[in-house]
């Protein structure tokens, strides 16, 4: 199951020493309902070797912000708590593997 990463616990993820996938979604968004799933699997997939999480943009104001999100669904890929890649708007679950493997 994905990790419920907020404003509180989200630094605390990026410097946890594992490469991290963050899901920025809202339960109004279509596009993100449609790639919920995908991530779900892929934290599933991943345990223990990529932290996969999901971050409420309603919820969530200072992350949100530090992060320039303008347009959900937005994945980003972190590796050694840098931000190295993203993904805007929904996406086959190919796009993602081929991500995180450049997180590896």
């Amino acid at each position: 199951m994905a990790l419920r990463v907020t404003d509180e616990n989200y630094k605390y993820i990026l410097e946890g020493g594992q490469p991290v996938v963050l899901d920025f979604w809202a339960e109004w968004c279509g596009p993100c309902r449609m790639i919920t799933p995908i991530i779900e699997e892929l934290a599933t997939e991943y345990d223990g070797t990529v932290a996969i999480g999901k971050v409420d943009v309603d919820e969530n104001n200072a992350i949100v912000s530090d992060f320039s999100i303008r347009n959900i669904p937005t994945i980003l890929f972190f590796k050694d708590g840098q931000l190295v890649d993203k993904q805007v708007g929904a996406a086959p679950k190919s796009v993602f593997v081929d991500k995180i493997k450049g997180l590896l």
